[in-house]
């Protein structure tokens, strides 16, 4: 049975853990879901790294919210290496998940971004786990999540 570690944050605006623990049980049923919340983006890599190891997950996924500000954004800068860096030390995959709030001028489509993002990265997670392949297909396609895909470039 497959383990699935989940942490993300109070900060946030839009439950999306949520909408992608909906999508992970669809494609893998019977998949055990670990889930913690800590109050904001830069509590998260600890908090999947412990969890990751105390629970022997296979994978991870973080949700993280950033706000409109400078200092958000340098936040959320370093928080993006530190997770990359416990990707690396851990050897699996954890999907960040994250909406900055100026994605959007309306709370409705900062909402219908939060929930799509979520969804699709909870599909990308099961096609890194089982259908890579999958993946493979449909590189260079321009696909997107939060928004439209963009499709690919040819020539």
């Amino acid at each position: 049975m497959v383990k699935i570690c989940i942490v993300d944050t109070t900060f946030a605006r839009v439950d999306m853990a949520r909408h992608a623990i909906d999508v992970l049980l669809n494609l893998m049923p019977g998949a055990r879901i670990v889930r913690r919340t800590v109050p904001g983006i830069k509590d998260i890599p600890v908090e999947i790294k412990r969890l990751m190891k105390k629970e022997d997950c296979d994978a991870g996924m973080v949700f993280g919210w950033v706000g409109r500000t400078l200092n958000d954004k340098i936040s959320y800068g370093v928080y993006s290496l530190a997770m990359q860096l416990v990707q690396l030390e851990l050897e699996k995959h954890i999907i960040d998940v994250t909406v900055h709030e100026d994605e959007a001028e309306s709370e409705e489509e900062l909402y219908r971004i939060a929930v799509d993002r979520a969804r699709k990265h909870a599909e990308n997670l099961y096609l890194l786990l089982y259908r890579p392949d999958v993946l493979t297909e449909r590189a260079g396609t321009g696909r997107r999540q939060g928004y439209p895909d963009a499709g690919p470039i040819t020539w």
